[in-house]
């Protein structure tokens, strides 16, 4: 189902403090909740209400690791789609069933599905992006990672 933009006032300042504090590590500990929770003035079990809280309502689309797969011999590709606006849902749930597609994004112009593949074996993209084309009977553009760049997600008041 495509996600509505959040209002304003969904994101207490607990919560943008998850979102901001989270993405810079979690720790390694007998027990992660309670020793993350402390640092932002919550117990464990509250940040982890909070946590499903924000999957809910869509704040968030996911809550874990995230591995560079290049060093262990994947690849990571971002792609695109031009979807009919008639036709998104369909393409969206299709796209979604793939267990390589990650962060797949809504954007207002021509190409507007954009996602990133990730697989085990740079072979792997290819595979999964020809399935979806298959699947869809839509043509995915295919962009490689030339350079890495790290893009924050910050939430502010």
């Amino acid at each position: 189902m495509r996600r509505q933009p959040l209002p304003d006032d969904a994101l207490d300042a607990i919560d943008r403090a998850i979102l901001n504090t989270l993405q810079d590590g979690f720790p390694i500990a007998s027990r992660p909740f309670d020793e993350a929770g402390a640092g932002l003035g919550v117990t464990g079990a509250e940040l982890i209400d909070r946590l499903a809280n924000l999957r809910e309502i869509g704040a968030i689309t996911r809550f874990g690791p995230f591995f560079d797969v290049a060093p262990m011999g994947g690849e990571f590709c971002l792609c695109a789609m031009e979807v009919p606006e008639s036709d998104f849902e369909r393409v969206m749930t299709l796209v979604n069933a793939h267990p390589e597609v990650a962060h797949n994004y809504e954007r207002t112009h021509r190409l507007n599905m954009w996602f990133v593949l990730a697989a085990v074996a740079p072979e792997g993209i290819e595979t999964t992006a020809d399935e979806i084309e298959r699947e869809t009977g839509l043509k995915v553009l295919r962009f490689p990672k030339l350079e890495e760049f790290f893009v924050g997600f910050r939430v502010t008041a």
